[in-house]
């Protein structure tokens, strides 16, 4: 079976954020557990590059587009390996063959009568690159997105692709598909975008104010809107309208951040329905990251979490947990450098890496290797019962909004395998020649049900698990993955001890 899942595809007029790497991580997670059970899985993330924001930000340099284009493509595509993106398209909006295929749909529409040219005046915000109508703004007549930009009042003319004709039909495919908008929230949010007539969609922009652009194929005085042209980059890394793109693009869905719902929930379906073509399987919403307190996150505040700098201090998959541990898609979510430090120290070191490492050296010590399995009692199978259950909250299908609750399944399991071990206190059994053997099952159940929790946690903080599942000497599962008890044997060796989380000043 397959899936498409993308992630939205990110301005480069500034250095990527904590955003960016959210939403990209999350949607890495979500393919990882579509791996684990045996799906055939394409993800794509990238850089939207063209615009009025891209074009003033290599302006302000002094730099040649192109040239700073790259600069900042290069940079996105380093922080999405740096934090483990499996990526199979980087997206990059001035390749060739995604402006050839811009230019042909603008072509067919076009043909079609389905874009027309007027003059147009109207309020627009720079940093969405958007006209706004009144009911878009807020009571002081800002951007609700951008409300340090000040709007400009601009009058010229356009080309515009009438949105109005195809509103109806939307709805009525909204209502069909309850699943087309997850979390329900933004479902109804969608409705409401929908409830009043659609104003035309300004389609392009001219080259005299804006010149990064793909230039229309039917006017080179224009250069296509940037969202228009952004938006189609989820076919083209299909290789549409060639190959297989039909095969993957019918279980097609787009994670992104409830700012541009609309776009992705109005403008694009619209643009799909003009072009005769099916719209995605979903879109998948959440929240954003706020600061301490609630307050978001600006440079003057030095509230700003940089995931280069999270990832180079804490750790890779510091960053990755604390994102999945903590994301929601129904609000908005806190994040700063100390609490991904304090998740870091009290969940992986202290609860995971910490009984990795007691278990495992006391076995190494003490039985030379994985110690026989004994006689089992009450204790001992309610234990791995939890273990067992929270692993396979990871074997099922998850959704965005059920990762936070499943990964914690994960930590509460952990939390019972260290009091578990504690209170079974094998170092005293192991006093006693008539209580070893004891202390060998305490020791086998503890092991066993942490290497099912990483197996689990293969699909948030990969590189760890891994690591872990290696100490344990045991070989990576295989797809599909079906979590199971009892698959240590006893008597084998282990690998190095080593410390799994390193203690963070």
């Amino acid at each position: 079976m397959k899936s498409y899942l993308t992630t939205p595809i990110y301005y480069v007029n500034a250095a990527p954020h904590i955003g960016h790497a959210h939403t990209s991580v999350m949607a890495d997670i979500l393919k990882r557990n579509k791996l684990a059970r045996g799906m055939d899985v394409r993800l794509s993330t990238g850089c939207d590059e063209h615009g009025q924001k891209n074009q003033e930000a290599a302006e302000a340099l002094n730099l040649a587009p192109q040239d700073y284009l790259d600069q900042r493509a290069e940079e996105f595509q380093r922080l999405f390996d740096l934090v483990g993106v499996d990526y199979d398209y980087y997206v990059r909006t001035t390749r060739p063959g995604h402006k050839e295929a811009v230019a042909r749909a603008e072509q067919q529409l076009f043909d079609a009568g389905l874009i027309v040219k007027k003059s147009y005046t109207g309020k627009y915000c720079k940093g969405c690159e958007q006209f706004k109508k009144e009911s878009d703004l807020t009571e002081d007549d800002r951007c609700p997105e951008h409300n340090n930009i000040e709007l400009e009042l601009i009058d010229e003319p356009n080309y515009f692709f009438p949105m109005e004709p195809y509103r109806q039909r939307l709805i009525d495919h909204i209502n069909a598909n309850p699943d087309f908008v997850d979390p329900p929230m933004y479902r109804g949010e969608l409705l409401k975008m929908l409830a009043e007539p659609l104003e035309d969609l300004s389609i392009s922009r001219p080259k005299a104010r804006v010149s990064l652009g793909i230039e229309l194929p039917f006017d080179a005085d224009h250069v296509t809107y940037v969202w228009f042209d952004a938006l189609l980059n989820y076919l083209t890394n299909l290789e549409f309208p060639g190959g297989d793109y039909q095969d993957w693009w019918s279980e097609c869905r787009h994670l992104i951040g409830k700012d541009i719902l609309k776009t992705h929930g109005v403008y694009w379906p619209t643009m799909l329905m003009a072009l005769d073509l099916p719209l995605p399987k979903g879109l998948v919403v959440h929240g954003h990251w706020l600061g301490d307190g609630g307050v978001k996150m600006s440079k003057t505040l030095g509230n700003v979490v940089d995931p280069i700098e999270v990832a180079e201090k804490y750790g890779v998959d510091a960053l990755r947990y604390y994102l999945a541990r903590h994301m929601r898609t129904e609000s908005d979510s806190q994040i700063s450098a100390e609490t991904i430090a304090q998740v870091y120290s009290s969940e992986l070191a202290n609860k995971f890496g910490n009984l990795l490492s007691r278990a495992g050296k006391f076995a190494k010590a003490r039985f030379d290797g994985v110690p026989q399995m004994g006689q089992l009692t009450e204790a001992d199978e309610a234990v791995r019962a939890k273990a067992l259950a929270a692993a396979q909250g990871l074997a099922k299908e998850i959704t965005l909004t059920q990762l936070p609750e499943r990964v914690a399944a994960l930590v509460d399991a952990a939390e019972e395998l260290n009091a578990y071990f504690a209170h079974s206190a094998p170092w005293d059994l192991m006093k006693e020649e008539a209580t070893q053997p004891r202390a060998g099952t305490v020791v086998y159940v503890a092991l066993d049900s942490l290497r099912l929790l990483f197996e689990a946690l293969r699909q948030v903080i990969p590189v760890s698990s891994d690591k872990a599942l290696a100490m344990m000497g045991v070989d990576l599962p295989a797809a599909p993955w079906s979590p199971a008890l009892d698959q240590l044997q006893g008597g084998a060796p282990l690998g190095d001890i080593e410390v799994l989380f390193a203690r963070v000043d």
